[in-house]
């Protein structure tokens, strides 16, 4: 695929493996907020190993991209922990050995306990998940990180989908990553977003993923969140 040259590639690239591996796919699809949204990402169908590695790469890059400075990796349960163990074996083959650890759904009381497994969450942590929704993950996860006396300082995503959140049932005027960023205080970065899929639509006009690129940007402006 030929990116124009201001174009982010790593991005361009990733849409691509997502459509190719059919975890992006198009159509008709409700969302959480039972809006009728003209794509899908499924980030549960990185089901295998070559298609996890892949992900953990893209992760990998945007993450050492982005400049973020982070002690440790935090997955939270349960999409975020292969994703985690994934990204952390990653950095580590590019020289950057980082411990991680996840949380469990439900305490044990038996063994080593607690909701909390892995290293010893300390010090600032980048959190890894799939897309974000409306916060309610991030959420869950800083207050997990703090309760121990780490720094909640990041998250890493997949996709933004650059759309407005909702609350009490509403829509907002901002997005889930705005609100992570503006509200809870984290730096977010992802691997691509709502406006990079559309990037990579336009390029393919005329043939049939380009025949999509106009119910998403109809998608976008009906839905889509301010600039932060």
């Amino acid at each position: 695929m030929v990116a124009d040259a201001g174009q982010d590639r790593l991005a361009q690239d990733f849409v691509e493996f997502a459509v190719q591996s059919g975890v992006l796919r198009f159509g008709e699809f409700k969302t959480k907020a039972g809006r009728l949204s003209p794509y899908f990402f499924n980030a549960g169908l990185f089901d295998d190993g070559a298609k996890l590695g892949r992900l953990a790469q893209f992760y990998a890059q945007r993450i050492a991209a982005s400049g973020m400075a982070f002690d440790m990796i935090f997955g939270p349960a349960y999409k975020g922990i292969p994703l985690a163990a994934a990204v952390a074996i990653e950095l580590a083959r590019l020289g950057r050995n980082v411990p991680y650890a996840y949380n469990r759904k439900e305490a044990k009381d038996h063994g080593e306990g607690g909701s909390l497994v892995g290293a010893p969450v300390r010090g600032k942590v980048l959190v890894i998940d799939d897309v974000m929704s409306a916060g309610t993950a991030a959420r869950e996860s800083i207050a997990l990180i703090e309760a121990v006396g780490a720094t909640p300082h990041a998250v890493a995503i997949a996709l933004d989908r650059q759309e407005k959140a909702t609350e009490n049932g509403q829509d907002v005027d901002w997005s889930a990553v705005q609100y992570v960023r503006e509200r809870l205080g984290l730096q977010v970065c992802a691997i691509a977003t709502l406006d990079d899929l559309l990037r990579y639509l336009e390029l393919h006009a005329g043939d049939e993923l380009g025949a999509h690129h106009a119910k998403v940007l109809a998608y976008r402006e009906r839905y889509g969140a301010g600039t932060a």
